[in-house]
């Protein structure tokens, strides 16, 4: 097996520029992050956690209900102006966020922020692979990941010591300059960001529509993509009872302080970073199927016996559900890259970014249900659950495992037209003419073929349009 290393990727200087433009507006986000936690507290006190709990909810919904629209609106339109326009919107919001002198306002800019990061966030994954080659953009997807998580971890820390000198408020008037910045290097990108030159750039609301079933209906039709979307719903539960529930375990049962807090959840980012690390190091190794099982089963059993250990323990605990959670993340943005027509990738990653996000939307009250009813044995509980559901899915749902994958592709064959076959086309197609050449996609996930698998019919039983 050959080894890419990451700095191949970076030899592209359309992908280092957009790298360095997602780099400097996320941690425009770590300080949106921090500076939110200390205006709500500033405005509601004890309440404080009541009001984030709102912001996630509606960060949540803005994701789920506008990403597929998001995909949609990718693959038909040049993605450059649309990454300009959620950086500028973004920096216009933020910058509004030191005079708020109330709760609505905060729940009005946060919707606000999330609408334009819903629009930004899949268009960014689909572009990844657009503008990398294929022996670049699994690194790219894992360089990427990498960064987000190590800016995770260390981002708020930077930005509590900036609060320290500048004030919570001011924070996010910088955060308002990053995006500047990162809308600046985006439209410095050469030529365009569009994904299918064939596209019509103007479409009808029922197109659109159409589209974004597609996304949708890719996801749920090939195999192992349904497969990572439904372990990614396993990792969603035991993610969120460590971001609700480990704070009354540190703080209430082992009576520590928010410091020792800060810690545990550190090993949980870390250890999403050595994962996200792992996936760019050895991006080929087994299969992409095994990699995801292995991070659903480390990321449910690190939770099992989390309710009966000291602090070191909890930190190596989280550190391994991190790891796990970022085999599965990663993995599958990389298995919808290789399986997934560039010019349908912004849709897939709009309706993924909306799935993935809907799970997240339904492991939130279940972790704080636990949280309450159980709060000696949520964990354990939480873990016999994403377990559970693991098997479940493993069962039903896990294509051949040690099957190697396939990239989709596609060519342009002769079709003829006889009496009995009759379709329509989109486009201006004359169907007067009975013969005429249309694109005739493929799909395989073993890597043995037999002369069954490359010879192909195109008669009007076996062909499909």
């Amino acid at each position: 097996m050959n080894k890419i290393s990451l700095p191949i990727c970076l030899n592209n200087p359309v992908f280092r520029r957009l790298y360095a433009a997602q780099t400097i507006s996320l941690f425009g986000d770590a300080l949106t992050l921090l500076g939110l936690a200390l205006l709500a507290f500033e405005l509601a006190g004890a309440s404080a956690p009541i009001v984030l709990a709102g912001a996630l909810t509606l960060r949540v919904s803005a994701f789920t209900l506008l990403s597929p629209l998001a995909g949609a609106i990718a693959d038909r339109f040049d993605r450059k102006p649309i990454l300009i326009i959620t950086h500028l919107g973004r920096m216009l919001l933020v910058c509004l966020l030191p005079f708020v002198n109330s709760v609505w306002q905060i729940y009005a800019l946060v919707l606000g922020l999330n609408i334009f990061n819903a629009f930004f966030a899949p268009t960014y994954q689909a572009t990844i692979p657009l503008v990398t080659g294929a022996d670049e953009y699994p690194q790219a997807i894992a360089l990427s990941g990498t960064t987000y998580q190590i800016l995770g971890v260390f981002g708020p820390g930077i930005a509590g010591v900036l609060a320290l000198f500048i004030g919570a408020r001011e924070l996010f008037f910088w955060d308002g300059l990053s995006f500047i910045i990162a809308a600046i290097l985006i439209a410095t990108l050469p030529g365009n960001l569009r994904a299918d030159v064939t596209a019509e750039p103007r479409s009808k609301i029922q197109s659109v529509g159409a589209d974004i079933r597609v996304g949708t209906a890719k996801l749920w039709t090939d195999a192992p993509i349904r497969y990572g979307l439904m372990m990614q719903l396993v990792a969603s539960i035991a993610g969120a009872q460590i971001l609700v529930n480990t704070v009354n375990y540190v703080q209430g049962t082992l009576h520590q302080t928010a410091v020792q807090y800060g810690w545990v959840m550190m090993g949980f980012g870390l250890g999403a970073t050595l994962g996200a690390m792992a996936i760019g190091i050895y991006p080929q190794y087994r299969s992409k199927i095994v990699t995801i099982l292995g991070g659903g089963g480390l990321i449910s059993a690190s939770l099992i016996g989390a309710n009966y250990v000291g602090l070191a323990p909890l930190i190596l605990l989280w550190s391994i559900a991190g790891f796990g959670q970022s085999l599965i993340n990663l993995s599958l943005q990389t298995l919808i890259a290789d399986r997934t027509p560039t010019e349908m990738q912004g849709r897939v990653y709009g309706a993924h970014f909306a799935w993935s996000h809907l799970w997240w939307a339904g492991a939130y009250p279940l972790a704080g249900w636990l949280g309450t009813t159980f709060p000696d044995r949520t964990f354990l509980y939480g873990s016999l659950i994403g377990l559970g559901l693991l098997a479940i899915v493993q069962l039903l749902l896990a294509p051949d495992r040690f099957a190697h994958t396939h990239p989709e592709f596609s060519h342009v064959h002769a079709h003829t037209h006889d009496l009995p076959h009759q379709h329509e086309h989109l486009g201006n197609l004359e169907r007067a003419d009975p013969i005429h050449q249309h694109p005739h996609l493929h799909s395989q996930l073993r890597h043995t073929h037999t002369y069954a698998d490359i010879s192909h019919h195109h008669s009007s039983s076996a062909h499909h349009h």
